[in-house]
């Protein structure tokens, strides 16, 4: 199991705010991966950097080997790195199927009839749903709709941001069963979200930003343990 994504000393601002401060972290083929902290710590920063939205002012991203420095994002989309932004940013207008047919554009036309089969047979819901526009979706509707647009570009990293943002409990048991799946079917996955207590439940390990910096990383099961984590977000 090889190192998939190394992420060394990053530092990213915005005009003149550091954001994030020498954050260094790895992930490894096969896993799940999470970065829990509050809002504003910095998280959804570094998958924006990861995913070339964002540019670094310093420090290194390797994704299998290779150096992703100036890479345009959707080169970095084509080696097998996609992301699902937060808030999920599905065209609203369009039906599910167009929706779906846009996360492909990286990949050869004779394969999107058979990735629209595989995101259906994992979200059945979407499938009923196919020619409704995305607007009329519910919250976790778009989720899968989003997260099944990001699979139709065969990722070898999937970087979720705030999956379960504003969904009902009910939802969110679905959506986190649906990461584990993705998982299970060979897909790495790194996590950020604001449910802790998920979030790790599902990780092999875990990393904890506040305000720019990793301030703990481990064994996920062992940070739920942790006194620190638990009291700043694991407490109900």
């Amino acid at each position: 199991m090889g190192v998939m994504l190394k992420v060394n000393d990053l530092h990213v601002y915005y005009g003149s705010i550091h954001a994030v401060k020498g954050v260094s972290f790895e992930v490894n083929e096969g896993e799940v991966v999470t970065l829990i902290g509050a809002n504003g710590a910095g998280k959804s920063t570094v998958l924006n950097t990861v995913s070339g939205l964002l540019h670094p002012r310093a420090g290194s991203i390797e994704f299998e080997g290779t150096d992703l420095k100036g890479v345009p994002p959707h080169k970095i989309l084509s080696r097998g790195l996609a992301q699902v932004p937060e808030g999920r940013h599905v065209f609203l207008q369009m039906t599910v199927e167009e929706n779906l047919e846009m996360g492909a554009y990286t990949q050869p036309k004779s394969g999107i009839a058979d990735g629209i089969a595989d995101v259906y047979r994992r979200f059945p819901r979407l499938e009923e749903r196919r020619k409704q526009t995305a607007g009329t979706l519910s919250g976790g509707e778009q989720q899968m709709l989003a997260m099944g647009r990001a699979l139709m570009s065969k990722p070898k990293l999937l970087m979720l941001d705030e999956p379960s943002m504003g969904l009902s409990p009910l939802y969110v048991n679905e959506i986190f069963d649906i990461i584990q799946e993705i998982n299970k079917d060979g897909v790495t996955v790194l996590l950020v979200e604001q449910n802790a207590k998920k979030a790790l439940s599902i990780s092999n390990k875990a990393y904890v930003l506040e305000t720019g910096n990793i301030v703990l990383s481990g064994d996920a099961k062992e940070l739920m343990n942790n006194e620190r984590v638990k009291k700043a977000y694991l407490s109900e």
